[in-house]
């Protein structure tokens, strides 16, 4: 059967009788000749082709006969109720609105093709989540440090203050400078001193008694928790005691200092109902080494004596540079929790306004159970202080070093994970795919997304809603933010 040739230009379709296509050719207009059986006005008029009467159009139900692709009968489709996941599989043409224009600008949702913007106070306020905390993680060299960056120095921009208690590489420094604000430096020929015991802002809110009790209860967590990871092991009841009769010793001075608290556990002056003070020296000599560690040797001149610096709460962006202190990944997460400490009582001010607190390689604290514990219960606190925590690591898996399997050290590691209702992927190892699939409740789909993501793409959780973002970053940004100077020098 031959291939049908197309119809002639001054032909049309019309509509074929007894299912058979016909074509057919218009008529032609009147002639003079036969302007008698015309309107005699209209003998006259030189109608133009295109104004002359048009073929009628097609039947609104399609051309009748064979090969008209018209249904047997009328299309009807009965109403389909679904799970979005199947929905979304049999139309897939729907694309996620976004979290809105409010906010820091990071970038493009890969999905939408939209921008993205993203503010925690912002989101907690329309109810999308239901803390400001944030966690960050990636493997090296796939930008999560850029996007920290990005996050803090643009909410400036909307009148938020960054503060970073640890910066273990002192990538922040060049970032605090850009944006005038100042850089802590700790350690090596620096004279910089900080008593992780200040008390701190007061808030207006309590009565003295409250705000004693406050303070104290916050020193007594802190060396606890001091004590408890360089000790390896939880303290002891008789050693609890010994601790609240150094404290209660150390208060009595000015200003007191983690030196006048070790020389308070090993050497007590006061005996108590049940204790007497030779018995008290004996309790608490083990955790008397193990503090002094802290104010002696290779830590001493960090936090042995009084405050001597000044923390500015104006200042749009603070960090404590600890790249000049070296040593074990135990001692650099006592370090990085008296600095925070010193940092975290400097920010206890309901009134402050809303400020991000960066947790910049918090790998090192996660791995001991007893400063975990105490970040973690700070971090209870950041949403009464407006403050929104971001947690960076390499891996979820790190919370996995922590503990034994259903230990409770393992479940404070998760809890804190649970504590952050914006969780953040950038690229992972394939053999990590799955653990993070399951601590974050992933789907199949994200799941084999995350081993493909690009430099600069992750995978925000944010609240139930999952979202592709690729971050997008200016040149004079890189050139602050970079980190990889050194490799490609």
């Amino acid at each position: 059967m031959s291939a049908r040739s197309p119809a002639p230009a001054d032909f049309y379709v019309a509509e074929p009788a007894r299912g058979i296509r016909r074509f057919v050719r218009p008529r032609k207009p009147r002639t003079k000749n036969h302007a008698h059986a015309a309107d005699p006005k209209s003998a006259d008029t030189n109608e133009t082709p295109a104004a002359q009467k048009q073929p009628p159009p097609l039947p609104a139900g399609g051309e009748r006969g064979t090969e008209s692709a018209r249904s047997l009968r009328r299309f009807r489709t009965p109403a389909h109720r679904a799970t979005s996941n199947v929905v979304a599989g049999a139309y897939p043409f729907l694309a996620e609105a976004g979290l809105g224009s409010d906010g820091v600008y990071v970038g493009q949702d890969a999905w939408s093709g939209g921008a993205f913007c993203f503010d925690p106070w912002v989101l907690y306020q329309h109810g999308v989540l239901t803390n400001p905390n944030c966690v960050l993680a990636g493997v090296v060299g796939k930008g999560k440090s850029c996007l920290a960056k990005s996050l803090a120095t643009r909410s400036i921009a909307l009148g938020r203050r960054v503060y970073v208690p640890g910066d273990p590489k002192g990538e922040w420094t060049a970032v605090a400078q850009a944006v005038g604000g100042a850089s802590i430096q700790l350690g090596g020929s620096t004279s910089h001193r900080l008593n992780p015991l200040d008390a701190g802002v007061r808030d207006h809110r309590l009565s003295d008694q409250q705000w004693t009790s406050e303070v104290s209860k916050r020193r007594r967590v802190l060396i606890g928790s001091l004590a408890a990871s360089t000790l390896g092991r939880p303290l002891l009841p008789v050693e609890h005691t010994a601790l609240d009769m150094a404290l209660a010793q150390a208060t009595l001075a000015r200003v007191p200092t983690l030196p006048i608290v070790v020389d308070a556990v090993l050497s007590p002056d006061k005996s108590m109902p049940g204790a007497t003070v030779a018995q008290l020296a004996r309790d608490g000599r083990d955790m008397g080494h193990a503090l002094r560690r802290l104010v002696a040797g290779d830590l001493a001149g960090l936090f042995d004596a009084e405050t001597s610096v000044t923390f500015d709460p104006s200042l749009p962006m603070l960090t404590l540079d600890l790249s000049r202190i070296t040593g074990s990944d135990q001692l650099m997460a006592m370090i990085m929790t008296c600095a925070s400490a010193w940092m975290e009582a400097a920010l206890a001010d309901p009134d402050a306004g809303a400020r991000w607190v960066i947790y910049d390689e918090a790998w090192r604290l996660m791995r001991q159970p007893a400063l975990l514990a105490r970040m973690q219960s700070q971090w209870k606190l950041s949403r009464g202080l407006g403050i929104a925590n971001l947690l960076v690591i390499h891996r979820l898996s790190d919370l996995d070093a922590v503990g034994d399997t259903g230990s409770e050290a393992r479940a404070l590691a998760r809890g804190l994970l649970g504590d952050c209702s914006t969780k953040i992927v950038y690229q992972q190892e394939v053999s990590e795919s799955a653990n993070t699939a399951t601590q974050l409740g992933l789907t199949t789909a994200e799941r084999t997304m995350l081993p493909d993501l690009l430099t600069g793409e992750g995978l925000w959780r944010v609240g139930t809603r999952a979202f592709v973002v690729r971050h997008t970053a200016t040149p004079d940004e890189l050139r602050v933010f970079d980190t990889d100077q050194r490799m490609r020098a």
